[in-house]
């Protein structure tokens, strides 16, 4: 196998096991495919079979859940050590991790927790970006995390905490919109502001997705379920930076409740359709 740069115009699905079949006996039209490191940490079986035989026909991309970059616990050289071995075997286009935190004192929580924006924080992630990146060999991305929360202490909005991690660190960002509106509607701030202050050249990869909205006697609160269409707000958000952030590839995620494949290529198409509309007004 031989690793193909993910092109900048090009949209990929996010592949769970449920597709696996269909999409090595049908090949449809999509340009890449991107799945969950951790899925693969197992050695053989039925998830290597089928993503052995979907690798020579797509470009992939590696998407980590699970090494917890934000934790104080030392990285775990053990998870550390299966993503090289996979990278390695998949060559994929890209490899990315999420800016959170899911384990203390050596034990996990099935989350991705919130970070205080903080100067410590950024030193303390910077420097951990920079030990994973030197393991791998590699640059990852890092994605915004969506939150239900904010630290009292912080002392820099989230847009300047990721532009200086991805300076100290020389990491990329995997711009999540779907998280950027759902924080913005959680924590009352402007998407537009926060996408507008995201520099272009640090975004390597932009993801889409849907999000549950619930109404609780405290208030409404929006969670990102992964489990439904991208709403007519994010899509919005989309067609609104798409030029902006014309190089970097886009990727349709569902994680829960998972339609017929031809759902997600209708998504995809959507995704496609913005993009060349940018394009087209823009030249």
């Amino acid at each position: 196998m031989v690793t193909r740069p993910i092109s900048a115009d090009s949209v990929g699905i996010g592949l769970r096991a449920d597709h696996c079949e269909y999409v090595a006996a049908n090949r449809p039209s999509v340009d890449w495919f991107e799945v969950h490191s951790e899925n693969y940490f197992g050695r053989g079986g039925a998830p290597h079979d089928w993503l052995t035989q979907i690798r020579q026909n797509y470009n992939l991309s590696f998407h980590g859940v699970g090494l917890s970059l934000g934790s104080t616990d030392d990285l775990n050289v053990k998870h550390l050590e299966r993503l090289k071995e996979i990278i390695d075997i998949y060559e994929p286009g890209l490899v990315s991790e999420h800016l959170s935190w899911s384990s203390i004192d050596g034990i996990y929580l099935h989350d991705l927790l919130p970070l205080p924006f903080t100067k410590e924080t950024i030193s303390h992630l910077a420097g951990r970006i920079g030990r994973v990146q030197d393991t791998l060999g590699r640059t990852i991305l890092v994605e915004n995390a969506s939150t239900y929360l904010e630290f009292s202490h912080s002392e820099m909005s989230e847009w300047e905490f990721i532009n200086e991690i991805t300076r100290l660190s020389g990491c990329q960002l995997l711009l999540d919109i779907n998280n950027v509106y759902v924080n913005a509607c959680n924590h009352q701030f402007d998407p537009i502001e926060f996408l507008s202050e995201i520099s272009p050249s640090i975004v390597g990869e932009i993801h889409l997705a849907g999000h549950t909205v619930k109404n609780l006697p405290e208030g409404t609160i929006r969670i990102d379920t992964h489990d439904q269409r991208v709403c007519d707000e994010v899509w919005n958000l989309y067609e609104t930076v798409a030029n902006r952030f014309n190089t970097a590839p886009t990727l349709i995620e569902w994680d829960k409740d998972l339609p017929e494949f031809s759902v997600l290529m209708d998504e995809a198409n959507i995704a496609r359709s913005y993009r060349q509309e940018t394009q087209s007004a823009a030249a």
